[in-house]
């Protein structure tokens, strides 16, 4: 056995200072600088390329009205992006197996196929966290974690949040709302939040004594909420009215912010109602201070559905009798 061990570390040896005898000369260097620059250049060139094709797409999803399409081009998108990274690395492989070949053509691939072996050992302790993020990255792409455009929340970083730029199976580019670019290592994403549609949809509660000055209540808070992509993006509109009582409604307003900048609506808007109603309004109309919630539909439709099979079965109640009411009652005194 230790005779079979002998000659194979012997063979590796001389394969190995075979491969380092061919390398280290000039013609050698030579043929191996031009073939990697070539493909180096070729990656390069076929990048711009697919980046210019990915733009194109991007505007083709910002023009659609489907969201479906949207989603649909996004991913195609993302696989586009994902596809440089793989090109190059397979062209630099392709011009390593080339130089090899047109520097040896009388021999077969068998001794650089076992120097890789050993150098492949070495560098997979070296290269190990990089290994680790292109794991994590060929994971998240399998399961369709994310894709360009959507806008995260990355745990377990708290203000770690953005649009998606840029995705390889290494790293993950984000913009942020104040226009830092962010990157990040794959294997450090732990968990990822997803804004549906990009945006946060947040619902205001009014108790009202008058249904029509609650409508104008809202309409004059919209002239004071700022507007635009990172702000207040859909402005507050009353969807929902209900009579709760005898001169009391309920009214639903629902807008649409940025994520994080749900404080314009939750807190801000809030403010906005009970000044409005103050400064129009002799004798305020509002009951009580506005709620403000999430108000997301799909979430509503699967708590409604949760709770609809979860009414299927009543809960087990058992009816206490009268000498445990008793016991109950003397342990209630006695304490």
């Amino acid at each position: 056995m230790f005779a079979t061990i002998d000659n194979t570390i012997e063979h590796s040896q001389s394969t190995f200072e075979t491969v380092i005898n061919n390398i280290f000369n000039f013609r050698s260097l030579f043929v191996l600088i031009i073939a990697v620059g070539f493909a180096y250049f070729a990656g390069r060139f076929l990048a711009t390329i697919l980046r210019r094709l990915t733009k194109t797409i991007s505007k083709q999803a910002d023009r659609s009205t489907s969201l479906q399409r949207v989603n649909s081009l996004r991913r195609i998108e993302t696989l586009i992006v994902l596809s440089i990274a793989v090109l190059r690395t397979l062209l630099i492989a392709f011009a390593i197996y080339f130089w090899w070949i047109f520097v040896h053509p009388t021999q077969q691939p068998t001794a650089i196929i076992g120097a890789s072996a050993v150098v492949a050992i070495v560098l997979a302790g070296a290269l190990s966290p990089l290994l680790r993020d292109l794991a994590s990255g060929s994971v998240m792409m399998a399961e369709h974690w994310f894709g360009v455009g959507d806008h995260i929340r990355v745990e377990p970083f708290a203000d770690l949040q953005g649009v998606v730029e840029r995705v390889t199976l290494r790293s993950t580019r984000v913009r942020g709302l104040n226009g830092e670019v962010i990157w990040i290592n794959n294997q450090s994403i732990q968990a990822v939040r997803i804004s549906p549609k990009g945006i946060r949809t947040m619902a205001i509660e009014l108790f009202v004594t008058d249904l029509e000055k609650g409508k104008q209540l809202v309409e004059r808070a919209n002239l004071r909420l700022p507007s635009g992509p990172l702000m207040v993006v859909s402005p507050l509109t009353t969807m929902k009215t209900t009579e709760a009582g005898q001169n009391i409604w309920h009214l639903t307003a629902i807008g649409e912010t940025a994520p994080g900048r749900e404080w314009l609506l939750e807190h801000y808007a809030i403010t906005l109602l009970k000044d409005v109603d103050e400064q129009e309004n002799k004798t305020s109309i509002l009951l009580n201070d506005p709620i403000a919630r999430y108000a997301d539909s799909e979430a509503e439709r699967e708590f409604a559905r949760t709770i609809h099979n979860a009414r299927k079965q009543p809960a087990q109640r058992r009816k206490l009798s009268q000498m445990a009411i008793e016991r109950s009652k003397r342990k209630a005194n006695n304490g």
